[in-house]
């Protein structure tokens, strides 16, 4: 069966790719571009761990399809680095310690990088709730909280 062609801007890069008219952006970035960073934990976008951001909104890679990427700009946790140079989220989650099975870690990322976005002074209360729809198993969410707390006081010192 033919694909759906695609053109997409994926982490900065123009990106052209075939898909199935079913198959979903996690698959598309992780079985044909990949780019295996973001994880599926869930299938539903419960858990988080598929997370991306979408033409500047965060979405679950699980429940979009791999066609709607069609003109569109998607960020996964793949760009966040520049080179051997980390995201400051990324250095403060070491920092932290805020990972361990690193399952739910770039979602996370992601979710915390589209939060300081959006708000680059968050409160202890507005990390929580801009991170609720990402989940962990392992460590808790304090040392991530913490993480994304120092992460925000270097960007703005940036």
């Amino acid at each position: 069966m033919a694909g759906i062609a695609v053109s997409a801007t994926i982490n900065g890069d123009s990106v052209e790719y075939l898909c199935q008219p079913d198959e979903t952006l996690l698959d598309v970035l992780r079985d044909r571009l990949g780019l295996t960073g973001a994880k599926e934990g869930c299938g539903t976008g419960d858990c988080g761990a598929c997370s991306v951001i979408l033409d500047n909104r965060l979405v679950c890679s699980c429940l979009v399809l791999g066609a709607e990427a069609e003109g569109r700009r998607v960020e996964t946790v793949e760009g966040m680095a520049h080179g051997d140079k980390l995201h400051p989220l990324q250095q403060k989650f070491l920092e932290h310690a805020a990972l361990q099975c690193g399952i739910c870690t770039p979602g996370f990322l992601i979710a915390a990088k589209d939060l300081l976005a959006k708000n680059p002074d968050p409160t202890e209360e507005e990390i929580r709730f801009g991170l609720a729809g990402n989940l962990c198993r392992c460590t808790g969410y304090d040392k991530i909280v913490r993480a994304v707390q120092d992460a925000a006081t270097v960007m703005k010192g940036a």
